[in-house]
């Protein structure tokens, strides 16, 4: 037996216990390396773009409020991935959404969300050449636009000041990629 053997976990049964608009909540039985069963609830999503726009040696962050923290954030513009799109042009279309701006995109990584209880994948991209190219936000979107000089930004995201795990990712990811 190797050592992924070692670790893996079967799928014998399950169950969707709910499915919305955005996720559905899986409750499935698995069989544990050990032999001992076990159940595992699971949010299927089906995955993310988050977005740092820089223009001027500023970064364009949007203020929001986030229900289930109930409380505002400033992040970085991001968004879910609709059926059939790519990562990248989800992240054009969120950027021209959420800020009016598009540019030119690169990505800079992708990495799982919390992988304890989801398979969210997030993709972060970086956008620079921007030009004000405006989509109509979502129905149920409300949000501002922020500027932050990007010395500012990489400033708070080292020092834990956002509270936004994207943001703090993305922010450091570009500094490593553009120092």
């Amino acid at each position: 037996m190797n050592d992924k053997q070692k670790l893996s976990e079967t799928r014998i049964a399950g169950e969707v216990i709910f499915e919305g608009r955005m996720l559905r909540l899986e409750r499935d039985k698995v069989a544990l390396p050990n032999g001992s069963e076990t159940y595992r609830e699971v949010v299927r999503h089906p995955g993310a773009v988050a977005v740092i726009a820089l223009q001027d040696q500023e970064i364009l962050m949007v203020r929001q409020y986030r229900y289930p923290i109930a409380r505002e954030t400033l992040e970085i513009p991001a968004g879910k991935i609709d059926p059939q799109e790519s990562p990248l042009n989800c992240a054009i279309r969120e950027l021209r959404e959420e800020t009016g701006y598009r540019g030119t995109m690169e990505l800079m990584g992708t990495f799982y969300t919390t992988p304890g209880f989801t398979d969210e994948v997030m993709h972060i991209f970086l956008a620079r050449d921007l030009v004000w190219d405006p989509l109509t936000t979502d129905d149920d979107e409300f949000l501002t636009v922020e500027k932050i000089p990007w010395s500012e930004a990489l400033r708070r995201a080292c020092q834990n000041e956002f509270i936004d795990a994207k943001t703090i990712l993305g922010i450091l990811l570009v500094q490593e990629h553009i120092s």
